[in-house]
């Protein structure tokens, strides 16, 4: 099958459900992402994250996590906010404002499969949004969807970096879209930015001390004590190596009405917050992407944001 001929269409349709990018690439091996990772997962980058040492040779090669598949289309579905939230708030990570974004892809994407069968016929495949071991922005970077930035995000040159990046791995066979330039060039706003320098060098990042980490990732008690008075007031994530990066000055209000907050939440206090208990909490976040950090985390979070009291 000469599958190029349904690009158009599958684009066209892509957009249709809410997606402003789509590309393809031939599926195969990473070879140049392979002994980053490995080096990166060998000096403890990935802190506690263990579940980044598994399925290595998957992670890095798509035709071993689906069986028969020959390429990648990757999809880019914008979540930059409309408005901003209090400055006096505890932030939270423009990602998470609205609903649970893998709930919202993934039904997009099934969406796209279904129309894709329709039209193309029995084609086989899997769609990933960031829950399996799959290198999202290597690929949306192969599939010509923007460079991989000084910050380690995926850039575009028309629309910054607030978007999310899915995959749908498939049994057709694409020729593969050009990819871009990286257009970084001698900036470094985001690493001088970084408040606990987790960006230790151009295109290099140490999980370990990503506020996005310490505040959804780690599972620990407490938060480690070097990082007090250096987390900026970020309860859940963090954007500030997004927020600083001139490319995002393109960055457009999304249109995703599932992503705008349910109520008020991202202008409630810290005093207001300490007050919120775990009955209400389950409530108000039973769609939202924040229920990954659980109570006791966002609260964990919290009390570390509070200045130490001197006696």
């Amino acid at each position: 099958m000469n599958a190029d001929r349904y690009k158009s269409f599958i684009k066209t349709k892509a957009a249709e459900l809410g997606f402003f990018y789509c590309g393809f690439s031939q599926a195969g091996f990473l070879e140049e992402e392979a002994p980053k990772l490995e080096r990166w997962l060998n000096e403890g980058r990935h802190g506690k994250m263990t579940y980044m040492e598994n399925h290595f040779d998957k992670r890095l090669n798509p035709q071993r996590l689906v069986e028969g598949s020959n390429s990648v289309i990757s999809l880019l579905l914008n979540y930059f906010p409309q408005h901003s939230p209090s400055e006096s708030a505890p932030k939270i990570s423009k990602y998470a404002y609205g609903e649970d974004y893998h709930t919202v892809i993934k039904e997009k994407l099934k969406t796209l499969v279904e129309v894709m069968r329709q039209e193309i016929g029995d084609i086989q495949g899997r769609v990933f949004v960031d829950s399996a071991p799959v290198m999202d922005k290597a690929w949306a970077k192969k599939s010509g969807l923007g460079w991989v930035g000084k910050n380690t995000n995926l850039i575009h040159p028309k629309e910054g970096s607030f978007f999310f990046i899915a995959e749908l791995i498939t049994d057709l066979n694409f020729t593969q879209d050009p990819p871009l330039p990286d257009y970084c060039g001698t900036c470094t706003r985001c690493l001088e930015a970084c408040p606990t320098q987790a960006l230790t060098a151009p295109y290099e990042i140490d999980a370990s001390k990503c506020i996005s980490y310490l505040t959804i990732e780690l599972k620990e008690q407490h938060l480690p004590a070097e990082f007090r008075g250096k987390m900026e007031n970020w309860a859940f994530g963090c954007d500030i190596c997004q927020d600083v990066c001139p490319w995002n000055r393109f960055s457009k209000a999304h249109q995703e009405k599932r992503f705008e907050p349910a109520f008020d939440f991202l202008d409630l206090d810290l005093e207001t917050w300490e007050k919120v208990q775990e009955s209400t909490f389950e409530s108000w976040m039973k769609h939202s992407a924040i229920r990954r950090t659980g109570y006791e985390g966002l609260m964990r979070n919290l009390r570390f944001l509070k200045p130490i009291e001197k006696p």
